[in-house]
Parts: structure tokens; sequence; C-alpha cells
């Protein structure tokens, strides 16, 4: 690689008009130029002669030197994702090993935050984070977020990010370490760090890092249900989170006898794996964020945010009952009902139930409200509620309606608790029950009746046989909707929405030929992406797919098992 000659002079006016082209030209342009001059030359002394106009631009710019400007121009081309030090080296048709020269240009770009490495062990491949790209698409120099002189805020928004780097590999354990002592060194202003540096945590110790990132999981994901698995990237050695792991396990870990951090409770029951930030602590050295106390993690909570968006079809019966449900349960629109019905002496709760045959997304639709309301849903495992001791059962009922109570006063959006295949609680109450087990099916049922009646909230019911349903229950349900197989026309965007590349007449096709549930479209469609990632796509997808059918319509000839 020829870079030791001396450059050709060139003279007051050349250098006048490459300073005249310069103001002119933008960052990609000039990285264009670079990529392009360079590509199969070698390097020679001509082609950095060549390229010499448009590389002063990033010099000056960018403030790189002309073999950083070089090995940045060809990441963006050869990018921005995944450039390793092969692409180099065939971009310049050069050999690996002089490729491997180039190391250091690639860690002072990493420094300068201009290439991220996909993983810090390694070390051989990188990517151009994207906030460098913007900058380049609008044709202005990259400066990393400051670190010096921020608020509490921002120190913690750079926690969040240099954290997720090192849990992606972009940084090591001892890197995150030292870049958080400069942080917290260069921003001694704030009281948190004041405070932190006053918990008398060894800076060059794994703890240190280790408490540094429960303040961050508790400040920025409000996570207090944090696992070995959330604090295994802060240690540098495997040995050293194993010793860590029996020291918390057992209860002799600094950070539990300064009473820092503290085991979680999980149905009235220690769990010494399972830990979270002390209230104290938060009062402490985290009073800059004003955290309230928080709830223990709720069992059977699913969060609204976390639901995947998916797109229904129904009859349009249904479709109409469903979005009129949805607007009820919107958050403006289910406050102002909620204050009408009490203002007028009704009951607030909303009790909705939603039945038909298997496969009809009844219980989608639970999840697609709940993502378009932004609620919870507290779902309800009836196996865990009944219990082979007399009397237990009862209780977790009551517990259950309970811990809902608790969610919706400590809940900014009301949740949703949600009975699935509710007929095995919902059922027809024994008349003259004279064994145990009926007595107590009566007891649950009886209770569960009483807090339907009391409820001030929202409760979702699905089931697939009503003719089980106790008449007491069914008319405590203000909404009823009944769920059918999709009609043809339903049948055929179902098709489409699982295997878009269907065409509109093969969709229609098996619309017309198979009378299927969503459900089992669902299971056909799932089959077929398994099998085209197997074997990949070919001309017979449709004999595939009827295959799949012919299949799935075996379960019609047998007898029902139940769902």
């Amino acid at each position: 690689m020829a870079t030791g000659k001396r450059r050709t002079a060139v003279s007051p006016l050349e250098e006048k008009i490459q300073d005249e082209l310069n103001k002119n030209l933008d960052l990609l342009s000039a990285m264009d130029k670079i990529a392009s001059h360079t590509s199969g030359c070698s390097l020679t002394q001509k082609t950095l002669d060549d390229i010499r106009l448009f590389t002063k631009v990033l010099e000056e710019r960018m403030h790189l030197t002309e073999r950083q400007a070089i090995v940045f121009s060809i990441c963006v081309e050869r990018g921005p994702y995944n450039v390793d030090y092969n692409d180099i080296a065939s971009h310049l048709e050069i050999s690996k090993i002089e490729a491997l020269r180039m190391g250091r240009e690639v860690d002072e770009l990493v420094h300068r935050r201009l290439l991220r490495y996909r993983n810090v062990k390694e070390q051989n491949a990188f990517d151009v984070p994207s906030g460098v790209l913007n900058a380049l698409k609008r044709n202005e120099s990259f400066e990393p977020p400051k670190r010096v002189g921020l608020t509490v805020e921002e120190l913690f928004c750079i926690l969040e990010q240099d954290f997720e780097d090192l849990n992606n590999d972009n940084l090591s354990a001892k890197e995150m370490r030292l870049g958080a002592h400069q942080l917290l060194e260069d921003n001694s202003h704030l009281p948190f760090v004041q405070k932190f540096n006053r918990l008398e945590l060894d800076d060059d110790d794994e703890d240190w890092l280790l408490m540094l990132k429960f303040c961050h999981l508790c400040v920025n994901n409000n996570d207090n249900h944090i696992q070995f698995c959330d604090i295994a990237d802060v240690f540098e050695y495997d040995s050293d989170f194993t010793h860590t792991k029996f020291a918390l396990r057992n209860g002799v870990h600094i950070l539990i006898r300064k009473k820092l951090i503290e085991y979680t409770c999980e149905d009235g029951m220690v769990n010494p794996t399972v830990f979270k930030v002390t209230e104290a602590t938060k009062a402490d050295l985290l009073s800059d964020f004003n955290l309230m106390p928080t709830e223990e993690r709720v069992s059977g909570l699913i969060k609204g945010k976390d639901l995947t968006e998916k797109k229904l079809f129904f009859d349009e019966e249904v479709e109409k009952q469903v979005k009129e449900l949805s607007t009820f349960l919107s958050d403006e629109k289910y406050r102002e009902i909620h204050e009408r019905l009490k203002s007028k002496g009704f009951r607030q709760g909303f009790a909705c139930l939603f039945y038909g045959g298997p496969g009809t997304g009844k219980t989608e639709t639970v999840y697609q409200i709940a993502k378009a309301t932004g609620r919870d849903i507290l779902m309800v495992e009836v196996p865990r509620l009944k219990s082979k001791w007399v009397g237990d059962s009862e209780k977790n009922v009551k517990a259950l309606f309970n811990q809902y109570r608790e969610l919706v006063r400590k809940s900014a959006i009301t949740p949703i608790l949600f009975f699935n295949e509710a007929d095995a609680l919902f059922g027809t109450r024994m008349n003259g029950a004279v064994s145990a087990v009926d007595k107590m099916e009566n007891t649950i049922q009886n209770i569960i009746l009483q807090e339907m009646e009391d409820l001030d909230g929202i409760l979702i019911a699905t089931t697939n046989l009503t003719c089980n349903f106790d008449a007491a229950f069914s008319r405590r349900f203000l909404y009823k909707i009944r769920f059918e197989k999709p009609t043809t026309e339903a049948r055929q965007h179902i098709w489409h929405e699982m295997i878009p590349e269907l065409t509109d007449s093969e969709t229609m096709s098996l619309a017309k030929s198979y009378d299927f549930s969503g459900g089992q479209i669902e299971n056909i469609a799932r089959k077929f992406a398994i099998n085209c990632i197997l074997h990949g796509d070919n001309d017979s997808r449709l004999d595939t797919i009827h295959s799949y059918c012919k299949t799935e319509n075996i379960d019609a000839k047998t007898n029902k098992i139940g769902f």
C-alpha cells in the first residue's frame, strides 16, 4: 500500500480551485467519489492523488485523516451494516492481511462513534450507526451526544444507550465501567452522582457497575423484577458472575448488606433470584426522579403495549359490535360512561361475553381491543384458581378479584380482567349439591356472581359452550357478541393477510373450497411458513397449501374433544 511517497506540489491557483470545489461538495458526494475511485485500485499513489480533493472534504469537515476518510467511505458504501475486513479487502483488491492493517483506523472511527463494532469481543465486523447516517443525509458532521455538564435526565439517557450497547456486545464490560466512571466524574455537579459516590463502592469492581445497572433499570425501565439474565452483561468473566450470583442468592452480597437492593416477593413468597432497588434507595439516591413506591409484578399481567397488532376479519354484524365495544372502551369514552352510570345509580362495571366456535377470533379480539385502547390484561389461569384443598379455591377466587381491584386502583388506565374459556368457572350451578367438589363449585360461582355484581372495571369472558352457562351469569354480561365462522369474503381476506404472496384468485379458491375458521387458516399459514423456511418457496405452493388444508380437515371427521 503506497503511502510514503511525497505528493506532487500544487500551485496556489490549483489550491484556490480545490478550496472552491470543497465548499460546493457535500459529504455524501465526496464519499461517493472516494468509494468509486478506490474500487479495485489497491490504493496506489496515483489514486491517492486523484481522490485528494474528496478526502480533504472529510478531513476538514469531519476531522478525519486521509486513511480514516477512505475506510469510512468504504464502510458506508459496502454497508452500512455488517461490514468487515473482507469487504475492505474486496473493495480495494488488496490482501486480507493488508486490510487488517487498517484496524487502527477502524478503532479510531469506533472511538469517534462513526462506526460501531457488531461484537466488541471479536471486533471483526462493524456498522455505521443510524445517527451517523442521518447526519450525513443532512450534510452534517456527526457529533456524539455531549457527556459533560448534563442534567440528571440526560445522564440517564446516555446510560440507557451505553447499557444497550453493552447488552448488544458493542461495548465490553471493562469499557462500559471506564466510560461510566468518566461520565460520572464529568458530571460530579449532579446530586445523584454525589450520592452514588457516597455509597463507597469500589469503582474498579463489578459491584460498582452492577449498582449503576440497577439504577438504570429502575429509572429507565421502571423495572422491579430484575433477574440474573438482566445483569449478566456487567461481568467480564463468567467466574465473577457465578460468584456474584452465589452471594446474591445467599443474601451476603454487599448491595444487599448495604440495603441498596432487596429480593422481590411473588405470591407472598420471597424469591432469592429476583431483585429490585429498595424503596429507601429510591427515596434517597433516586430522589431526582420522584419515583413512587412500586407494586409487585402481577402474575398473569399482559401489558397492552407489548401485544402485537393484528388485522382481524369478521362478518358485518360482528365487525360492527366489536368496533362499538372498542369505542366504548377507549379511555376517554370509558371514563365518561363510567361517570354517567355512577351519577344515575347504575352499576359501573363492564362485563362482556364473547361466545362461538373455536378458532373464530374471540381471544385475539380481546387482545386487539386491549392494544387499541391501551389497556393491560390480567389473564385468569383457571387451573391455578382451583385447589384440591377444601376452602383454598374459594380463597383464590377472592384473592383474584382483590388483586384486580388493587390493580385498577394503581393503574392510570383501567385494565381488563380476562377469563378465557370461562365455561370452566361460569357453568350451571348444581341444585342440592352433596359432594364436596360440587359444593366447592357452587361456592366459587356464587363468589364470582357477587363480584360481577360489584365490579368496578372491565371483565371479558370467552367460551365455546354457552349451553353450559348459568342464566345468572348470562344476565350479568352487559355485552354479548356471537362469533361465527368467517364468510367466504372474510376467509379470502384472512388467507391474503396470512399468506400475502397468494394471488386474489388463489385466495378466493381456498376460501370457497374450505369452510375454515380464522384459527384453522392461521394453522395452515404457520405450516406453510415452516415449509418455506425448510425448503424455500416454489411454484407448487398452492398444492402444498391444499395438502395442509386436507390434513386440517381430518379434525372435522373425528369426534370433538372439547376445543
